[in-house]
Order: C-alpha cells, then structure tokens, then sequence
C-alpha cells in the first residue's frame, strides 16, 4: 500500500487531520481519514509504604478530570503529550505529565511498553512508566485540567473500577495489563 496524495483538512493546537488517498497492493484506490497527535506518556504511580509511614497507604494513584467528547468525568492514570504538536523524550515527557497532574516526583521511572491509541484511526502512540519511589509536592496543571483531581486506590479498588465500568479508559487498562505483566517477571519486547 502507497499513498498517492495527502492533504491536512484540520488542525488545532493539539492534533491535525488528514485525508490520505491511497493505492492498495491490487492496484485498487482507497481513501484513510488519520488523526495525527503526538507521542503521549502515560504514568501508573505506584505508592509504597516500605518504611511503615503512618497515615499512608499503598496503591496506585489516579486522575479524574471531565472528558468533553465523552461528556463525563472519568478515572485514568496520569498522561498526556508535550504542548504544541511537540515531539518529547518519552522518560521527560512521563516526569512533566506526572508532576503535572498529580505533583509527584519519581525517584524511579521503569518503561513498561508501548501502547497504540486507536490504530485503524490515529497515528498516536504512548510509553506506558512505571512510577516509583515517589515524593509528593504541588501539581502544575493545565489551564484545560484545573478540574482535575488525584487519589490513592488500592488494587483491589482499581480492578473493581475497571470491571465496574467506573474506569474505561483504554489506554489506563491496558497499561495495568502491562504493570501485571511486569510484575510477573515477562520479558517485554522492544517496539518502537
């Protein structure tokens, strides 16, 4: 398959679209409508309390903002890409979106995999982390994310809300597959 002519018919400061006329293997035409948004990092915080610390507990954080295109709050792991179209080192890129969103520094940021937003559709592609190690401080969010809020949960609170329905979105649930997958001790593969 080749692309015979593209041509952009949108563009906003955080994503352009495109519609490409394409040439199939047969020889056949065909046309692809392609979302084209950066890279994103998406973050899963994992709060440890090795020291026995009272008053704080262990889980995983989360954000809950208002998702206009869905018209609802929903929970998520922490994520985003860097401003204006911008490519960004994805290990940068995770810290700023985690400091960003919640306020927490990581000592320790593991890669976890690589995940496609909607591949029949966008170009977008995410690194999921890992976030460990972690100290709290005050969140630098967004003008669009100052409606946002972060919490602790527990796994089990977690799993409940992703089979609830309470946590929906794709890229958070698959990026918990990916930390179980981890934590299990499975080989990842390197796909860039």
């Amino acid at each position: 398959m080749w692309t015979a002519n593209s041509r952009q018919v949108y563009a906003n400061p955080w994503m352009t679209v495109r519609e490409d006329e394409i040439r199939r293997a047969d020889g056949s035409d065909g046309i692809y409508g392609v979302v084209d948004k950066p890279d994103y990092a998406l973050i899963i915080p994992l709060e440890r309390n090795a020291d026995g610390a009272a008053g704080r507990r262990e889980g995983l954080w989360l954000v809950e903002q208002y998702r206009y295109p869905l018209g609802m709050r929903r929970w998520e792991f922490p994520q985003g890409t860097a401003p204006g179209l911008a490519a960004a080192e994805p290990t940068g890129l995770a810290e700023r979106e985690l400091r960003e969103e919640t306020g927490l520094r990581a000592e320790r940021m593991t890669e976890l995999g690589m995940l496609d937003v909607a591949a029949g559709m966008s170009s977008q592609r995410g690194r999921a982390f890992l976030a460990t190690e972690l100290t709290h401080g005050a969140h630098e969010r967004e003008l669009e994310e100052q409606d946002m809020r972060a919490a602790l949960f527990d796994r089990a609170e977690v799993e409940s809300m992703i089979a609830g329905g309470e946590m929906t979105d794709a890229q958070s649930i698959a990026a918990y597959t990916l930390l179980l997958l981890h934590e299990r001790g499975r080989p990842r593969t390197n796909d860039s």
